[in-house]
């Protein structure tokens, strides 16, 4: 009896070894089949390169195929991939130290055209009324279909002084225009600040450079310092930021909140898998603020708005924010030219990712032009035979202020921005609210 069961015992390991080495040779073959595709399609490759430089009407540099073939293979990925030439590379570390020739724009590619993601400010194309959503048709004679980033930022780059040519369309135009512009050495202040009225700060991120997250605390401590040490609430206008550095969005961010996450990357590769939590350490007092933003706030300014918009820390007003949800690498190459590779997307404390959608305010506000009116109304004070209060019979010749006066007053420029007053009147009420309920307890 014994026997006859390791007979049966025998047979069945025999069985699985023979279904084992079956199913390596399975595997193997699959993996054989993937190689196999694999070396052809990079001998199609090497074919085309080897027809190209034996039969071409011209003789054609080796690097030049080379870096062409590069150039397509990343712009079939997505808009933000890109390979940039030793030269190219060499400004790009130079725009986020915030100095570079140019015009001042930041640009995008949407639905294969060359799009304005935003205008700098105080720069050429700021200067011109270029905005947001424009799209670039030509570069001097040349038309920007299916263009790269890279080959646009080339030719739109120059000497100081010198002029280019460029063709806009707008929705709101009935046909395209010519903008022509002279190149500007482009020196971004990437923090302006200053007091709206007593006890409310005005803080604009014009884009994250090295130094932004820095050069905010001191705009703040300044802020602090005109106000007699405090600080009652503050606007973070991040409209028209095209984005930047990731950790200075973070550090930025970090400035406002205490504790918990801020954002968390998701990719292919461990390295590319990370999160990023705020620290105790020297956070701005919980004082009320609102973040505006627009279609120019990008990347970065998306973080940070998301960030304080699900940390409830600030109110987030404006309209919609661009929508560009992924991280990219810079990765050195042999050569000194540089590799942009989208490795991630981001999301925000709650799990949003904001790809194609954007960060939607809590509050809408749409850019208006504003009149200000005079108001036509009678009012007690101009009936004959009114009654005098006692202030007045006192001394007659006072005039009542509509508000108290204050040490700092606004600038014509701010009472121009609609986004801003309307801002500045949330955070008016907010500290009016405040005083009431504390009144009452």
């Amino acid at each position: 009896m014994f026997k006859g069961k390791r007979s049966t015992i025998l047979v069945c390991l025999l069985a699985m070894v023979l279904l084992g080495w079956m199913s390596i040779g399975k595997v193997n073959r699959l993996v054989s089949a993937e190689a196999k595709s694999q070396y052809q399609d990079l001998q199609l490759f090497t074919d085309v390169l080897s027809i190209v430089r034996k039969s071409y009407v011209e003789e054609v540099p080796l690097k030049d195929l080379v870096y062409g073939a590069i150039n397509g293979m990343l712009s079939s990925l997505d808009p933000h991939s890109s390979f940039m030439p030793p030269e190219m590379y060499k400004e790009m570390k130079i725009d986020t130290r915030g100095e570079f020739g140019g015009l001042g724009i930041e640009i995008t590619v949407r639905d294969g055209l060359l799009t304005i993601v935003s205008p700098i400010e105080d720069t050429p194309a700021f200067r011109a009324g270029l905005e947001a959503g424009d799209q670039i048709l030509k570069i001097e004679e040349r038309f920007t279909k299916d263009m790269t980033i890279m080959e646009a930022v080339k030719l739109m780059r120059g000497p100081k002084g010198t002029s280019i040519t460029i063709t806009i369309m707008r929705e709101s135009f009935d046909k395209p225009r010519e903008f022509t512009l002279t190149r500007e050495i482009i020196k971004i202040k990437s923090v302006r600040a200053h007091t709206l009225e007593d006890g409310f700060g005005y803080l604009r991120l014009v884009q994250f450079q090295e130094h932004t997250a820095e050069d905010m605390q001191k705009a703040l401590e300044t802020i602090r310092r005109e106000n007699g040490g405090r600080l009652e609430g503050l606007v973070l206008d991040l409209r028209n930021n095209p984005g930047g550095l990731l950790d200075q969005a973070i550090e930025v961010t970090d400035a406002f909140i205490g504790e918990g996450l801020i954002v968390y990357t998701e990719g292919r590769e461990e390295g590319s898998r990370m999160r990023f939590s705020a620290h105790k350490r020297e956070t701005e007092p919980d004082y009320p603020m609102v973040v505006l933003i627009n279609g120019g706030s990008a990347s970065a300014s998306e973080i940070v708005a998301g960030a304080l918009q699900d940390h409830r820390r600030a109110v987030v007003m404006g309209t919609a924010s661009f929508g560009k949800g992924s991280v990219q690498t810079i990765i050195p190459l042999s050569d000194d030219s540089g590799l942009r590779l989208t490795t991630a997307r981001y999301f925000t404390p709650s799990g949003r990712s904001i790809q194609a959608r954007g960060i939607v305010p809590d509050i809408v506000v749409k850019p208006v032009e504003i009149t200000e009116t005079k108001d036509g109304h009678f009012r007690e004070k101009d009936l004959k035979n009114h009654f005098e209060t006692p202030e007045d019979l006192e001394n007659r010749s006072a005039e009542p202020q509509a508000e108290p006066p204050g040490k700092f007053s606004l600038d014509p420029e701010d009472k121009e921005d609609y986004q801003l007053m309307r801002a500045l009147d949330l955070l008016k009420g907010w500290q009016i609210l405040k005083g009431i309920n504390g009144h009452a307890a």
